[in-house]
């Protein structure tokens, strides 16, 4: 597993980690539609890619004609 992926990892597990906490700790109310939700899809996207090497946005990037970098993440 490389660092980029273990990053992603990492960053979606705290995102989704904070809305939990949050939630529990009764300062967002996750049962109703909310932006918190985007923020939910957020997390779980990244969390997943981590995984899979599958990123939506990358895909979008590439084919509007982005090249990849050999940044530190991506």
């Amino acid at each position: 597993m490389t660092i980029e992926r273990i990053v992603r990892i990492v960053a979606g597990f705290f995102i989704l980690l904070s809305l939990a906490l949050a939630h529990v700790g009764g300062t967002a109310n996750l049962g109703e539609m909310s932006w918190l939700w985007f923020t939910a899809f957020v997390g779980l996207n990244l969390f997943q890619s981590g995984f899979t090497n599958l990123c939506p946005l990358v895909t979008i990037l590439k084919k509007m004609g982005f090249k990849e970098g050999s940044g530190a993440c991506c």
